[in-house]
């Protein structure tokens, strides 16, 4: 009989052949339900690949609980006070997100972009793109000029360009405020 920890032992999972494995691994994979009886297993000295139920090494691992038997519940978690919401350095991609600003519900605190929101949007308007990346969206502005060879292209900066000028970006690319 082959040690724990030296048999090679291989099993047929979602994605082929998976191993070489110790003993234990295998028996870890079993206990979690990775391998079930009816998943193939291969070691060094077998002839053919053979359900797991009916290899006699992984016998003790097969065991299925008692009927009725159940795990006692999980213990609820202790009660955490929520975080402080604390100013960040680093704004999420996208200008009018009010996730991050959401603990303080104003954006007066950050600083004022020396970018000016109606030239942006009037960029916007005029070439797609080219607003977003004054306001420094570069991906965003980017993504605009690729698809403006189409009709949805088009569009989306047009809508872009409108909110712009409407008010509805508040910050540029670098999480600065926007004034007009």
């Amino acid at each position: 009989m082959m040690d724990n920890q030296t048999a090679e032992w291989y099993y047929v999972g979602h994605y082929g052949q998976l191993g070489p494995l110790t003993l234990l691994q295998i028996e870890e994979l079993v206990r979690d339900g990775v391998i079930e009886r009816d998943t193939y297993v291969w070691r060094n000295g077998m002839s053919n690949w053979t359900p797991a139920g009916q290899m006699p090494e992984l016998a003790t691992a097969m065991q299925v609980p008692a009927p009725g038997f159940m795990p006692p519940p999980i213990p609820p978690a202790p009660m955490q006070t929520p975080p402080v919401a604390t100013p960040t350095a680093h704004i999420p991609y996208g200008s009018s997100m009010s996730y991050p600003m959401a603990a303080y519900r104003s954006i007066d605190h950050l600083p004022i972009s020396d970018r000016n929101r109606i030239v942006a949007g009037l960029l916007q308007l005029i070439i797609p793109g080219a607003g977003r990346l004054y306001l420094g969206y570069m991906a965003h502005g980017v993504l605009q000029l690729l698809t403006m060879m189409c009709f949805f292209g088009w569009i989306w900066s047009v809508v872009d360009g409108i909110i712009m000028l409407s008010g509805g970006v508040k910050l540029d690319g670098y999480g600065r405020r926007l004034l007009s």
